[in-house]
């Protein structure tokens, strides 16, 4: 605008403008000068507001006074932006705050990278982060503030604890694993050459812990991890710790080995060449290994593992840990199927290689070689009829109940032989925990809000000198009655995560085919399967059975 001039001083540090009342024709007032600053170069720059305010006030008076001389006033100044670094406590991660400035310079990493280095950082630094702050600084407001973390460090990691490494496998383990023949075929009765061991057999080692990883803070320091811990080696039964290796277990009797939750034991073995009329029942305490069959009406009891590498016919077989048929096994049921002359109890878990005619309990899985008919199974676990890494055998005309998935082939029969799955047990128990668990929970937390407002009463009134001891044992049991209630919390939440996986693990995977009469249950909640199903899973999901293809 003619009289109205913007003038920067020597050093371009300050904006000044120039009245000149003799050029000046319209009345002018604060917004005029804001818009020819805003339509100037200067339009970033900071503004004085109150001297803009203060040179009108000075050009009002001077025209009142018939004093037409040119003023100047300074009404902004350029500000560079201010860049400031926050190094956390740690010094694994420091940080960039930026006030955008007022005219000044536009901002690069190479500026950012500067500050850094001022306050010697040196590890971690983000390039791309350095560039999207600059970018982000550059194009926002004068005046904002900007931040983002730049560099990191690299946190210290801390050695894992030793670990306990089998040299042997346990003889389930070796039958879900048979030895291969040639180059493209495997010898499903071949467990290898280690049943049972001899006494001075390596059986576990210890590995080492581990040193862990050295950690860097931004500025180069180095952080030292915290070393592995050497855990013990807990010895079981028949077992004993080498003379010449403290990391080394050995056997100390022969027999057959088993590992199970990180401890290894040697059972003493009762070995056998059948079961028969002629040798008589088996009730032996350790592990039984019978190299040939088992006929009608034996029995065999162990409190270890039974392996049978042989067939099973109508006897009863009773375990402390697995049963392993490397054969198969068959029954008679009797006309209300409620009767198996073949029975297969086991504290672990049940391998059979074909079975018909079975009544099969166990804590741990039931793993079926081959094909399972018209039998009985109760497990905690999953069943899988065919290769443990991809199902292809065939089960039909059975009830089973279990807590997880079943996997097979072909799932039921063409002739429409019924077969029920039944997943409700495991769950009802789970509910059944859960409730008890919230009902305890429920009642603690009434009686710790209870404690706690009664303390509170108590804690701000006067104490005489002789009750201060009893109050503070009060307040002390109602602190570990709050630290049980956050525990019991814990737990409650934990249960209930249990009670959504298991409801995500159930499931029916078929790998061939479904044929109808297949029945899977979880309390009311039922699917039927009414026709014919190719390759598919059947699920629990959204509080209801789902079936899906699988390609």
């Amino acid at each position: 605008m003619l009289g109205i001039t913007l003038k920067v001083d020597e050093n371009k540090q300050f904006l000044d403008v120039v009245l000149s009342p003799k050029m000046i024709q319209k009345p002018i007032d604060a917004k005029t000068i804001q818009e020819i600053l805003q339509r100037s170069e200067y339009s970033q720059w900071f503004i004085f507001e109150q001297n803009i305010v203060d040179a009108l006030n000075h050009y009002q008076t001077a025209l009142k006074n018939g004093n037409k001389d040119d003023s100047t006033h300074r009404i902004a100044e350029r500000k560079e932006s201010d860049i400031k670094c926050k190094i956390q406590e740690d010094e694994l991660a420091a940080s960039l705050i930026i006030t955008r400035g007022y005219g000044g310079a536009a901002l690069t990493a190479d500026h950012l990278m500067k500050t850094l280095k001022e306050h010697s950082i040196v590890k971690g630094i983000s390039k791309k982060r350095l560039e999207a702050l600059a970018k982000e600084c550059n194009n926002g407001v004068p005046g904002q503030t900007y931040q983002n973390i730049v560099a990191k460090g690299l946190t210290p990691r801390n050695g894992r604890s030793s670990k306990l490494q089998p040299l042997v496998q346990n003889a389930l383990e070796r039958i879900l694993q048979p030895q291969q023949v040639g180059s493209a075929r495997v010898d499903m009765r071949n467990l290898g050459d280690v049943i049972c061991v001899k006494k001075g057999t390596e059986l576990l080692r210890r590995l080492p812990p581990g040193k862990g990883r050295i950690g860097v803070t931004v500025t180069g320091a180095r952080i030292e991890p915290k070393p592995g811990e050497l855990l013990p080696i807990k010895p079981g039964e028949g077992t004993a710790i080498s003379e010449r290796d403290e990391n080394l277990l050995i056997a100390d009797i022969s027999g057959m080995p088993k590992f199970k939750d990180q401890k290894m034991w040697v059972d003493e073995t009762f070995i056998c060449k059948g079961v028969n009329v002629g040798t008589g029942n088996i009730n032996y305490d350790g592990a039984v290994l019978v190299n040939g069959d088992v006929t009608e009406k034996m029995q065999i009891i162990a409190s270890g593992d039974v392996t049978i590498n042989g067939f099973v016919e109508s006897a009863h077989i009773q375990a402390g840990g697995d049963i392993i048929i490397t054969e198969g096994a068959m029954g008679k049921v009797n006309d209300n199927v409620t009767e198996y002359s073949s029975q297969l109890f086991a504290k672990g878990s049940v391998h059979v290689q074909h079975g018909q005619g079975l009544d099969i309990n166990c804590n741990g899985n039931v793993t079926i070689g081959r094909q399972l008919a018209y039998s009985r199974v109760t497990c905690k676990g999953e069943v899988t009829v065919g290769a443990v890494d991809k199902p292809t055998g065939n089960i039909f005309g059975c009830t089973i109940k279990c807590n997880s998935k079943l996997a097979a082939g072909t799932v039921g029969a063409i002739s429409g032989s019924s077969l029920s799955i039944d997943f409700s047990d495991g769950f009802n128990s789970l509910l059944e925990r859960k409730d008890t668990l919230d009902e305890l929970l429920r009642q603690i937390k009434q009686n710790n809000t209870r404690h706690q407002q009664r303390m509170n009463l108590i804690n701000g009134k006067y104490i005489p000198e002789d009750m201060k001891g009893r109050v503070e044992e009060a307040n002390e049991m109602v602190q570990n009655e709050w630290q049980l209630l956050k525990w019991l919390e814990s737990k409650a939440e934990e249960m209930k995560n249990s009670k959504d996986s298991y409801q995500t693990n159930i499931k029916l995977l078929a790998n061939k085919k479904i044929y109808p009469g297949v029945i899977l249950k979880l309390n009311n909640r039922t699917w039927r399967a009414e026709r014919e199903y190719e390759k598919s899973q059947v699920s629990f999901l959204g509080h209801q059975w789902q079936h899906e293809p699988l390609v």
